[in-house]
């Protein structure tokens, strides 16, 4: 592949031939910190101009071969030092900062029809006012992601089994938080018959309300009954 279409294309390709229908990919994070240990060469590019058009070429690949794809992850996971794999990861940008860099990118992926975003479990304290994840924060993906970028479609955590996650809750305060917050998909928590039943219980005693897990259930039903057309 010469490109990001031929790509996305070729990856797509065997993909669906082995059955899959979703790639949790293209990587949408703009590369700015040279020290970044777990963006890097995952990236496009250190420059959202150049990225934001492959991000939506890739896309468009996967998506002629038959795959949905994913962009990850939400607000933008270049410009940090850590490795959210293993624990606490921030950026200090500002929403304006992340505006003209990180958001060139996920707007070209909504404005081109993106089913999926991935979230970071990075905190953004210049833009949340606290050092909550992005994963667990309805500021990111409620107020920033849904109302000021209109994001209308799924929103998959990143794994929750993640250091980032896993140091700071419980695997079960994980699951409903993360909810709580506006994520759809709660992907790998630490222990899934637990989270499973916590969510359960989180509706049944009005923790969480049943209208906003019919959201998800909706959001994800559109993109299943798309999937088999």
């Amino acid at each position: 592949p010469t490109n990001a279409y031929e790509c996305g294309n070729t990856i797509g390709s065997y993909l669906h031939y082995y059955g899959f229908d979703i790639d949790f990919a293209p990587v949408a994070d703009v590369n700015t910190n040279p020290d970044n240990i777990v963006i890097g060469n995952r990236a496009f590019s250190d420059d959202p101009q150049v990225a934001a058009p492959m991000v939506t070429n890739y896309l468009q690949g996967l998506k002629d071969a038959g795959i949905t794809g994913c962009i990850k992850h939400f607000p933008g996971h270049g410009d940090t030092k850590a490795d959210t794999h293993y624990g606490y990861a921030q950026s200090l940008k500002t929403w304006d900062e992340m505006l003209s860099c990180e958001m060139i990118t996920f707007k070209a992926g909504i404005q081109w029809g993106c089913q999926l975003i991935m979230t970071a479990h990075i905190a953004v304290p210049n833009i949340t006012g606290n050092e909550t994840p992005s994963t667990m924060s309805s500021v990111v993906l409620q107020d920033k992601l849904r109302t000021e970028l209109g994001y209308q479609n799924i929103i998959v955590a990143d794994a929750m089994e993640m250091g980032a996650i896993m140091q700071q809750y419980t695997n079960t305060e994980a699951a409903i938080g993360c909810i709580q917050a506006g994520v759809d998909i709660v992907l790998v928590p630490n222990n899934f018959i637990e989270a499973f039943d916590a969510v359960v219980s989180a509706v049944n005693n009005g923790t969480i309300s049943e209208e906003r897990i019919n959201q998800s259930v909706r959001r994800i039903l559109k993109l299943k009954n798309s999937i088999r057309k």
